[in-house]
Formats: C-alpha cells, structure tokens, sequence
C-alpha cells in the first residue's frame, strides 16, 4: 500500500517533510517527489504548483511512475459557507469544477453521470474514526468543494454559492479527483479554512496558511494511521 500525498503549495507541504523517514526526492516534470515511510506507512508527497493543470500533471505522475494505491490531497482552502471559520477543516464527499460548463463531463467523455467527482466512501469512514482520535483537530465537516482557477470576488462567490452551494473554494481539488476518477485511484481532500468572506483576499491567505497547512497534515497523517490499520 503507497499513498499520494498531494499539496499545491510548497508551505502546504512542508509540515509533512521532517516526518517522512529514508526519504528519497525524484525529479521529474519539474517536480520533487519525496518518497518514503510516515509511521511506517509508504507514502510520495510532493507540492505540484498552484492550478489545475499542475494538479493534474502531479496526481498522474503518482498513479503511473510511482504507483501509488490511494491519493489524498491535503492542503488549504477559502472558505464558502458563512458559518466556517478560519482555521476549520473540511473533508470532501464530493467536488466539481465551478469554472468548467456541466455538459462537458456529462455529455463529453468521460461520459460522468454529474458533474461530481464523489471521494471514496471508505476514506470518508475512515477521516471520521481519524478524527475521533485526534484531540486538537478544531472543527471538521464534511462535504461539497469546489475548484476554479481564480481567487473569489464578492461577485464571483455569491454566483457559485447559487449555483453549486460549497463549503470550501480552491484551485486543484477537482483537477485530482478527475483523475483519480479516471484512473480509478480512491482519492480524498483535506483542507483548512485560511480565508473567509469575512476575511477574504491573498493577505489572509498568506497569514494563515502556515498554520492551516499544519492543522490539514494532523488529520491527513490520522488518517494514514487509520488505512495502514483498515485498509
């Protein structure tokens, strides 16, 4: 059993990097692939860049060249539904794209039934008994994501709360459920609240993804512990 742990961003990333034992980097694509064992369980972790293509270059790299049986995209996120807070946790169930028109994906190969990409139900069970364990977790929910190539203007959110009602918003989480999706690779996302409507914008971003970034690598390595026991 390996995992894929999959951030954006190098500060998303760096949390993990002092806990992976016999660390081995891999250059390719431009990328640094950090292979090795976090409590014993093998895992590649690396930080793709920000956007959708980077993503997606990152999560097939893992399936094809380092094999990996599940992915989990651990990292940050604005926040969508008024009642998060910074520093809030979510864990997807299902994401979309909130810039790509529906029928492409239905209508178009890969033929989906919705637009949804839905996170593997046994990963859901077990982020749950994960975070049952976990003392300082702060507040975690489960649901909708979605991912856009923009940050979100108060015109821009209000549109995708309409049309989609999302508890968090980011730039990759779709990319990497897509495919996994197509290459039948379980998949979940774990992400922490750095902004909000309330305190929106890059500033904000960046004062807290340090932080969040730290809080979504406490649950992900939980729930690493959760599948080496279960899975």
């Amino acid at each position: 059993m390996k995992i894929g742990i999959l951030c954006a961003g190098d500060e998303e990333l760096a949390p993990f990097l002092p806990l992976i034992s016999n660390c081995k980097i891999t250059e390719k694509a431009m990328l640094k692939f950090h292979a090795g064992q976090i409590d014993s369980v093998e895992v590649v972790a690396l930080f793709s860049g920000v956007c959708k293509v980077n993503a997606a270059i990152a999560a097939q790299l893992l399936i094809d060249v380092f094999c990996v049986d599940i992915i989990i995209n651990s990292g940050t996120a604005g926040g969508m539904e008024p009642e998060l807070e910074i520093f809030d946790t979510v864990i997807s169930t299902e994401v979309c794209y909130h810039d790509v028109a529906p029928d492409i994906l239905t209508e178009f190969h890969p033929w989906m039934n919705s637009v949804f990409f839905v996170a593997d139900p046994k990963l859901i069970d077990m982020s749950k008994s994960a975070v049952d364990k976990l003392s300082t977790s702060g507040k975690v929910v489960w649901g909708r994501m979605v991912t856009g190539e923009s940050f979100i203007t108060d015109e821009s959110r209000q549109k995708i709360n309409d049309e989609f009602a999302p508890l968090t918003v980011d730039m990759e989480t779709a990319s990497i459920a897509h495919v996994c999706y197509a290459n039948d690779i379980p998949f979940i996302a774990i992400r922490c609240v750095t902004d909000t409507e309330k305190h929106s914008g890059v500033d904000n971003f960046d004062k807290n993804c340090a932080k969040a970034s730290s809080i979504a690598k406490d649950i992900t390595v939980a729930l690493l512990r959760e599948i080496k026991k279960s899975w």
